[in-house]
């Protein structure tokens, strides 16, 4: 007999969360890649054009350079499509805003279209997870180009200067392949690695939410890596096979994890980052359970379309919250409505909740970056060449900072783009600080308050969507496992099916738990759906009948 599906309890108001939203965390394990990819890429044209004399052309150059932060967690065959759609979406924006200001320079107007670039930057960026940085490059740059005095005559010249640079940022973006060719792909098993080792120490000590905070994390890290190996081009097989059955070894620590060892995932995990050959596993070269990667190659994508309609609420509320907090600007008389555009478009995230948390950082971050400007303006105003060395040490420390919080990267980035509306003329510090944070502050309440207003009422339907989605891949992968003889191909496709099910599951009840104005959500089901689901994941983890003694020579494939 089933059990009944409990009516969903009334809306109600959610906490905002303050405590650790300042907290600095570990930096990310490549940190340094971007904030490197971001000088070799800015400095050149900034350089060249301080030769000629034309720094008041940076922004045109900065909007390609900065296409350089993109992808880097990704296979260079995946990467440099990517950064190519990038840099066409980066000068499809420019040029858009361009053809408005060109056209029209009524401010109301302008705002207008900056809130609707923002809020199509936003959707298409998540459906298609292009990230980090994500969107607010590229709301910043389209946002200012609305603001400068342009003529019809000057947009060709002034896209050429973006595309030349943008394609400099993709050979930047490209060359770590020449002495590295398989960096990200051994970096995102290294990460799946340890965090089933973290799940399989977690799972010793006893404390169940710990327990299920590290399962959830490593299920994350274990399906980021099949991702990421399938986005690899087929003359990395050879690796991408030899990585496989690493991350084989990373899914059976989470369905047994009291007979995984969690030194041994660990040592792996070193020997990946290091640049030795890829640990080999008693894993046989045939083995079945990898026949399920070429059928997940072989299957149709999602298509666009049904990525972006979940996206709707966010759509709107960054299109409306970013008109707002451009003519509250407008109403205050500041002179740059695109500042509190831009921070209205920075604070949206998959729910109120973190976007309370993004507010809160952006509004510390760019106070602080604010005192930081004023510190450098001295030294910034010796001439064009400190300006230009600035804004290049400020690019470094904003991309070295960020992934440790994000308020700690904003306090670089604020007096880097004020810096850079100085390119064009040496200004007084104490008006741009002025009207610098009174778009902050304008930007981050008004943009706020219209992701509360802005109610996304699917949530929950996402969650019920989330919680089906994962019962057919349940009871499809079941139907396999009881079969007498299964298509190992067919399982383990089901199987992988399932644990991406899993991890949905997870980020969409994550996703709705932070919205402001929600019904009760069925928390019960989810942990329910949760456990049977992990249980059939660890069936085809034993029904694979892996060895235990493991060699971790590294007599293989060589990076």
């Amino acid at each position: 007999m089933s059990t009944p599906t409990p009516a969903p309890g009334p809306a109600r108001a959610r906490r905002l969360p303050l405590a650790g939203v300042l907290r600095p965390g570990r930096p990310s394990d490549i940190w340094f890649k971007p904030a490197l990819s971001a000088v070799a890429s800015v400095a050149p044209p900034n350089l060249t054009l301080l030769a000629l004399g034309r720094l008041d052309l940076v922004m045109y150059t900065m909007a390609g350079s900065l296409c350089a932060l993109y992808a880097h967690n990704r296979p260079y065959a995946a990467r440099a499509r990517v950064l190519a759609l990038v840099v066409l979406g980066m000068v499809g924006g420019l040029a858009a805003a361009l053809v408005t200001a060109s056209l029209t320079t009524a401010p109301a107007v302008l705002v207008a279209v900056g809130a609707l670039l923002a809020a199509v930057q936003k959707v298409l960026c998540d459906a298609t997870r292009v990230g980090p940085p994500g969107n607010v490059v590229l709301t910043f740059i389209s946002s200012a180009a609305l603001f400068a005095p342009q003529s019809p005559g000057q947009i060709p010249g002034h896209l050429a200067l973006a595309l030349a640079a943008g394609a400099w940022a993709w050979l930047v973006g490209m060359a770590p392949w020449l002495v590295r060719p398989h960096g990200p792909e051994r970096r995102a098993t290294a990460r799946a690695l340890g965090a089933a080792a973290a799940y399989a120490g977690a799972a010793a000590d006893g404390d169940p939410h710990a327990r299920a905070g590290a399962r959830a994390a490593a299920a994350a890290a274990v399906q980021a890596a099949w991702q990421t190996l399938l986005a690899t081009g087929p003359r990395a097989a050879r690796t991408r096979r030899a990585l496989e059955r690493l991350v084989v070894r990373a899914e059976v620590a989470l369905a047994a994890p009291a007979d995984s060892d969690p030194q041994r995932l660990r040592g792996w995990a070193r020997e990946l980052v290091a640049a030795g050959p890829v640990p080999r596993t008693d894993t046989p070269e045939d083995a079945d359970e990898l026949l399920g990667v070429e059928v997940e190659l072989a299957a149709p994508r999602t298509p666009l379309r049904r990525r972006l309609a979940p996206l709707t609420p966010l759509a709107v509320r960054t299109a409306v919250g970013c008109a707002l907090a451009g003519y509250a600007s407008l109403a205050l008389g500041v002179g740059r409505p695109y500042w509190a555009l831009v921070t209205a478009a920075s604070l949206y995230q998959a729910n109120v909740a973190l976007t309370w948390s993004r507010g809160v950082q952006r509004v510390v971050g760019n106070l602080a970056g604010v005192l930081l400007f004023a510190a450098v303006a001295p030294l910034a105003h010796l001439g064009p060449a400190a300006l230009v060395l600035c804004c290049l040490a400020l690019n470094f420390g904003a991309e070295a900072l960020i992934t440790r919080n994000y308020w700690l990267g904003s306090v670089c980035v604020t007096p880097m783009a004020l810096l850079i509306t100085e390119f064009v003329g040496v200004q007084e510090p104490g008006t741009l600080v002025t009207e610098r944070v009174a778009d902050t502050l304008v930007g981050a309440l008004v943009g706020f308050l219209a992701a509360v207003a802005v109610t996304n009422r699917r949530a929950g339907d996402r969650v019920e969507d989330a919680l089906a989605a994962v019962e057919r891949a349940r009871e499809r992968t079941a139907r396999l496992l009881a079969g007498p003889a299964a298509d190992p191909g067919a399982l383990e496709s089901a199987r992988r099916g399932l644990a991406a099910a899993l991890v949905d599951l997870r980020d969409t009840a994550d996703a709705a738990s932070g919205e402001w104005w929600q019904r009760a959500l069925p928390q019960e089901r989810v942990m329910r759906a949760e456990q049977a689901g992990h249980r059939t994941l660890a069936a085809t983890t034993r029904r694979r009948g892996r060895q235990p003694g493991d060699r971790t020579e590294t007599e293989g494939v060589r990076p």
